[in-house]
């Protein structure tokens, strides 16, 4: 009947060393799972970071298109400006050719 303790004995060291080596492995999957909860934050906190990001660019991308609009407007009318003004000084020479010639007209005769 030795053998009957013996075996219970053996019995019980293996279901310890069982249940030792299941605490070790809960223990670390529990530290992966912590580190990897850290992680996950981290990346979390990195993609609202780049999202804040992103929606400053997008709006000023969008400032930036209504200005630039807004100077081919005024670039247009200055063109348009710059024509009448141009319209405005032919006339004024060719006033002011014909005005000479009748000077010479008069200092002629």
């Amino acid at each position: 009947m030795a053998a009957a303790p013996e075996q219970a004995i053996d019995v019980l060291a293996s279901l310890e060393q069982r249940i030792t080596r299941a605490v070790e492995v809960i223990v670390n999957l529990r530290n992966e799972n912590e580190r990897l909860q850290e992680h996950a934050n981290s990346i979390e906190r990195e993609k609202e970071s780049v999202e804040h990001e992103r929606d400053e660019a997008m709006m000023r991308a969008a400032e930036l298109e209504k200005e630039k609009a807004e100077l081919q407007e005024r670039v247009r009318q200055l063109l348009q400006e710059v024509e009448e003004l141009r319209g405005e000084r032919k006339q004024v020479k060719s006033r002011i050719e014909k005005l000479l010639s009748q000077l010479d007209l008069l200092s002629a005769s």
